[in-house]
């Protein structure tokens, strides 16, 4: 478990309900490696915390872990779609 990535998905897998959905994008670029995290809507809460305090620490952990390998290293957590309700 030595890339951010796998890190990522370990630490977020032991935090929700659903573990199975938890999905980690890795992209490259010139500014360094961005990881995008997917989850249950579900399980956002859970992962965001009190005013992000969950979020922020696993951003904090994953950059240190990125920094292990030589690599700038930011997450982003995709928002779930919201299904539209017909009475709107």
């Amino acid at each position: 478990m030595t890339e951010p990535q796998d890190f990522l998905a370990y630490i977020v897998k032991g935090l929700v309900s659903n573990p199975d959905d938890v999905k980690v994008e890795k992209t490259v670029d010139d500014m360094g490696v961005l990881l995008t995290l997917s989850l249950n809507p579900a399980d956002m809460g859970q992962v965001i915390g009190r005013q992000g305090a969950t979020a922020k620490a696993i951003r904090t952990l994953v950059r240190v872990a990125g920094m292990k390998s030589n690599a700038r290293v930011n997450v982003r957590i995709n928002e779930p779609q919201r299904e539209s309700s017909a009475t709107e």
